[in-house]
């Protein structure tokens, strides 16, 4: 079966742009040639628009019940175990269960399923979802048009949809400010990322952005992407740590705490002192972060407070029908420990 991805890839085009043309979205321009082309790939291509099933969603919509049911899309790594999701968790299933809503987990897999997508999206099995994973372009496109979605801890800045997050860019930007404003002016960065160079996490480009507007040389030798690993997090900053002093970062910013921790922990190994030899702030605020030693230095983001808005942005979208999407950026905090 062709798909939208099929048809962006033939093209060289995204998916959305594909989805605008074919459903003809005045709302931003398509240059014509490229419209010309999309158009011309579903003809080779014999893409079929699944307008049935969308227009039987629709027909059904104000016939079918509310389910009081809402799906939670995260992968199951995520939804309770990670201490930093299991906090959004808490908002958001606490504030769905006061006002009688239940939550289903579903993974990306789930989804990918042809036939359990039918059942729970299409037939309308729940009455909107929450996301806090990346989910397939084309799979949201088609979720959006069928019940109301809303984005936690990601900002889908290309789709119609709200989302609820923080503004990690400036919120990294000010934790590198942070070491800069204690004389620090060799500073690494650990991170995660899809791609090795990690050009598109946020907090990286907070990083780079802090670093280049105080005028700070980046080392790209000083720039560790963990892929969320804490074991590699701790190895990687090993072995820069055993590098002569003129030759090693003097601090390092890591993207999350619990990275920070494992990088430390490579530090006491070598009888480095921190925040002497070495120093380290994080992000997220992690229960942790308060009980190492030293205690750690990070930027506290509202994770509960977090979860608690994106369900009642959902609830509001599900009772009230709005046809807005709303951007909510949450405040973020410095909170200076012994690290630094």
């Amino acid at each position: 079966m062709v798909r939208l991805k099929d048809i962006a890839k033939h093209v060289g085009v995204s998916i959305t742009t594909v989805s605008r043309v074919i459903k003809n979205d005045s709302s931003r321009n398509v240059n014509p040639e490229t419209k010309k082309k999309v158009w011309q790939a579903v003809k080779e291509l014999g893409y079929v628009p699944n307008e049935y099933a969308r227009n039987l969603v629709a027909s059904s919509v104000q016939e079918k019940k509310s389910t009081r049911r809402i799906a939670w899309l995260a992968s199951p790594r995520l939804a309770e175990s990670n201490p930093y999701f299991s906090k959004i968790y808490s908002g958001i299933s606490e504030t769905l269960n006061n006002a009688g809503y239940s939550l289903l987990l579903l993974s990306n897999e789930d989804l990918e399923d042809e036939a359990f997508f039918h059942q729970i999206i299409r037939e309308k099995e729940v009455d909107g979802v929450l996301l806090i994973d990346k989910v397939d372009e084309e799979i949201l496109l088609e979720i959006k048009d069928m019940i109301p979605v809303v984005g936690v801890d990601f900002n889908y800045s290309d789709h119609a949809i709200s989302t609820v997050d923080y503004d990690r860019e400036e919120a990294a930007f000010k934790a590198v400010e942070h070491l800069i404003s204690k004389g620090h002016r060799h500073i690494g960065f650990i991170g995660g990322g899809i791609d090795i160079t990690m050009t598109n996490e946020k907090r990286f480009k907070g990083f780079k952005k802090a670093m280049n507007e105080f005028g700070l040389p980046i080392r790209e030798s000083w720039i560790i992407n963990s892929n969320w690993c804490l074991e590699q997090s701790y190895k990687a900053t090993k072995e820069l740590l055993n590098n002569p002093q003129n030759n090693r970062p003097t601090a390092i910013f890591c993207a999350g705490d619990l990275l920070a921790i494992a990088a430390m922990r490579a530090a006491h190994e070598l009888d480095l002192n921190i925040p002497g030899d070495i120093a380290f702030i994080g992000i997220d605020n992690n229960d942790m972060a308060q009980y190492v030693v030293p205690s750690l230095s990070t930027i506290s983001i509202p994770q509960y407070e977090m979860g608690v808005i994106a369900a009642k942005t959902l609830m509001n979208q599900i009772e009230d029908n709005p046809n807005i999407a709303l951007k909510t950026l949450l405040p973020f905090e410095l909170l200076i420990r012994q690290s630094t």
